[in-house]
């Protein structure tokens, strides 16, 4: 009795020290938190399509090209979900990609998670939701970015310069992927086109960083073709259009 007593509490200690155990850190090219908008602006229809670009374009030969071009030959990623004050969800954790495999996979689990939810629009909580995923990566990179895509502009919770000037002191670069609505919203004209323009909008308040940009998806079914030339500049920091048909 008492040694089946001693085997249990070892196997408990043992238990206990493994998962007090740090991750083992992997070494990338890159730390990557994709952001994406699910706020009520954005409907089932463009909610899937965006789901579907992002899942698409990790496995676009050009996107696994930039990849496998940098110095390690892979990248980390953590795909979130955001849309009000209270409202943010990691739906994909630190993920590494680095091949069609795990290209694929990450693409696989993105398609099948529901939809966690469809409230107000608040980008500075959703900036420093994104930077808070960082200090749980396990990786380590000479760069970390959040790439944050949106379709109107901040409606509550924190103002996103705040967020976004706090982040770019941190050392990490925010770019942006607006997505262009054809018609102002009639409850809330400002929150899709305020004076300017979104594109504007998003340079002066969400995008922040060395190298730091906005492309511009003219609509959510071009989604998919924008998020792959946005993902190779990213990825491999090359120079792009910064308008996107």
């Amino acid at each position: 009795m008492a040694r089946r007593w001693f085997v249990a509490f070892g196997f408990l200690v043992l238990l206990l020290v493994s998962l007090a155990s740090p991750i083992r850190a992997e070494t990338v090219d890159l730390q990557l938190v994709l952001a994406a908008d699910v706020s009520r602006s954005v409907d089932d229809g463009e909610f899937r399509l965006q789901r579907d670009g992002y899942a698409a374009a990790f496995s676009d030969p050009r996107v696994l090209k930039a990849i496998r071009s940098g110095q390690v030959g892979r990248i980390a990623v953590c795909y979130v979900e955001w849309s009000g004050e209270w409202a943010q969800k990691v739906v994909i954790d630190w993920t590494i990609i680095a091949d069609e495999e795990s290209a694929g996979a990450f693409g696989d689990a993105l398609l099948k998670a529901p939809r966690p939810f469809a409230e107000r629009t608040a980008i500075g909580v959703a900036i420093d939701f994104a930077v808070e995923q960082f200090k749980r990566s396990g990786h380590q990179s000479e760069r970390r970015t959040i790439d944050v895509s949106g379709d109107g502009t901040n409606t509550n919770g924190k103002h996103p310069t705040l967020a976004r000037d706090a982040a770019v002191a941190a050392g990490i670069t925010i770019n942006g992927l607006v997505i262009l609505s054809p018609e102002p919203m009639p409850w809330n004209a400002w929150h899709t086109h305020p004076p300017g323009g979104l594109e504007n909008w998003f340079r002066e308040n969400v995008a922040g960083g060395p190298g730091s940009f906005v492309l511009v998806a003219e609509d959510f079914n071009s989604f998919a073709f924008a998020i792959v030339n946005k993902l190779i500049r990213e990825i491999a920091e090359a120079p792009a259009n910064a308008r996107v048909q």
